[in-house]
């Protein structure tokens, strides 16, 4: 997610409010928020999800519609989101 520069103080603080909410949605197993280190203004979140059905339930919920509308409000690029297929796992 790429923001604006003066909307990033304003979604670190949405995503510190709604993090443990997020992490407690049923099927939510691991949620990280990423920045780029060169691009202040570039964020990932990455999360596990039990599965595909539970990923899909969180995008329909009130909770994913109330963050995403504050979140989009303060993007200069279109969000990209990938789903993805674990190959290796981590030690």
């Amino acid at each position: 997610m790429k923001f604006e520069a003066k909307a990033v103080d304003d979604f670190l603080e949405l995503f510190h409010k709604n993090k443990e909410k997020i992490r407690g949605f049923e099927g939510c197993e691991h949620l990280e928020l990423l920045r780029d280190q060169n691009d202040q203004t570039l964020f990932f979140t990455y999360s596990y999800w039990t599965s595909e059905t539970h990923l899909d339930a969180y995008r329909h919920s009130s909770l994913f519609a109330e963050v995403w509308k504050a979140t989009k409000k303060g993007f200069s690029n279109k969000a990209e989101a990938w789903s993805l297929d674990q190959l290796v796992e981590s030690n």
